[in-house]
């Protein structure tokens, strides 16, 4: 969960103990000047997606790891790097340039509208394809579960609801502030963006494609916000409505101890940032995780 200064998180350990971590914003590009300033506050979701949420996503698995087999090797900071940056190539490469490529071999690289509806609607084909394909995984799903429970959670405090396990059950596990959502966005921006660019030879496409990310993914999350505010209005709430339908594939009803872990997530940001847990919160027993070990020598 990420509060207003600093994040925290909850596992649930092998052995059935709820375990949680904090962690203030307070590093990298969090110290820039202009860090919350409109266009740049993107980025940094950004980079807490990719570096911050990778980091923590690696520190549950080597947990299990470590609860199932008694022992559990710790992917050391280089590890992390070097598969973030290969993810990252790959999903440029699958998302972004592929659909190009595709589109301009159907079409000759006329530059046409044709060229950039084909474009787009590869896009879309390759990213509900690729979500709705790795959904089959049971760890996934398991994934989607506990995002399911996290929208939840937040739903029932933004409802001034007390955080317990039957209050949270009420609400739906969509939410209109998802990075999913965020990614439904990036993908009609990035159609929008290169159809009014219009024709470019194959390399200079490609090129495009990589460097404009950053600045359609800024862009992106103001959209975000801005239709957060205002879902209120049917026309918003309309043009953001496929956003909300993707969750359908990204998040899955959860059990009651996965919103548990949620709920102990969430009052743990709401004490990391000083603010009051909600009168009536359930207050679970749980464990601070212990400092993660260093990574054995190569």
């Amino acid at each position: 969960m990420r509060g207003r200064d600093a994040i925290a998180v909850a596992f649930r350990h092998p052995d059935g103990r709820i375990v949680w971590a904090s962690e203030a914003l307070d590093t990298g590009p969090h110290r820039w000047r202009f860090a919350k300033s409109p266009l740049v506050r993107g980025l940094i979701v950004l980079y807490e997606t990719l570096i911050v949420g990778t980091r923590w996503l690696i520190r549950s698995a080597n947990l299990q790891a470590a609860g199932e087999a008694g022992e559990g090797p710790a992917l050391g900071g280089g590890s992390v790097a070097i598969l973030l940056g290969v993810t990252m190539v790959l999903g440029v490469g699958f998302f972004f340039v592929v659909p190009l490529l595709v589109a301009q071999a159907i079409t000759d690289n006329s530059g046409s509208l044709g060229q950039h509806l084909i474009e787009g609607l590869v896009k879309v084909a390759l990213f509900l394809g690729y979500l709705a394909f790795v959904s089959r995984a049971p760890d996934i799903r398991r994934v989607f579960e506990y995002h399911g429970a996290e929208h939840m959670t937040i739903h029932a405090l933004e409802a001034g609801d007390p955080l317990t396990t039957d209050a949270v059950r009420k609400y739906p596990t969509a939410h209109p502030r998802c990075g999913t959502e965020f990614l439904v966005v990036l993908i009609a921006l990035s159609i929008i963006a290169f159809a009014i660019i219009g024709k470019q030879d194959r390399l200079v496409g490609v090129v495009t494609r990589i460097v404009l990310i950053p600045v359609l993914a800024a862009v992106g999350y103001e959209l975000l916000r801005w239709g957060a505010r205002h879902r209120a209005n049917p026309i918003v709430k309309a043009i953001m409505w496929p956003g909300i339908l993707v969750q359908m594939i990204t998040t899955k009803r959860p059990s009651d101890d996965q919103i548990e872990v949620a709920i102990v997530s969430m009052e743990q940001a709401l004490v990391a940032d000083g603010e009051q847990v909600p009168a009536g919160s359930t207050l679970l027993e749980r464990d601070r995780l212990d400092p993660e070990p260093a990574a054995a020598p190569a």
